[in-house]
């Protein structure tokens, strides 16, 4: 298992950047949850990360991404928070609506609350709050 348990990276509206800190947290979850739930978390950091980039900072090099990280005996915890204008997430379309099914994108939210046991939104939606329970729950 990698030596921590927790960290925090700051990195520009970069994918390349946002592919490290997503390969540091695939190898902390690999280490201490199911391999299911290791996909999970993976995947929901991707799709938030992704998020926080493209929409949030809208791949502005000038503004920053922070990912904090901790894994608890109980569950592994993710915050990542952009510098953009925030956005309220009851407002995003349901991609399972029949005017939506055939749209490119605007699953990830579903995507992050399926995979996830808690999601949460803070500062006008420019923080999302994640939470993976490590007792097999959801």
């Amino acid at each position: 298992m990698p030596d921590d348990t927790g960290g925090e990276f700051v990195i520009p509206s970069d994918l390349e950047a946002a592919r490290r800190v997503q390969d540091r947290i695939e190898a902390v979850v690999k280490a201490a949850f199911a391999e299911h739930e290791a996909f999970a978390i993976k995947m929901a950091v991707e799709e938030a990360l992704v998020n926080a980039i493209k929409h949030g900072n809208q791949m502005d090099p000038d503004k920053q991404v922070r990912v904090k990280y901790a894994l608890r005996p109980d569950r592994f915890d993710v915050r990542i928070t952009d510098e953009g204008p925030g956005f309220n997430p009851d407002d995003v379309p349901d991609p399972t609506a029949p005017e939506n099914l055939e749209r490119p994108c605007g699953r990830g939210l579903l995507l992050i609350r399926y995979y996830m046991s808690e999601v949460s939104f803070q500062d006008s939606g420019r923080t999302i709050a994640m939470h993976k329970r490590r007792d097999g729950s959801k």
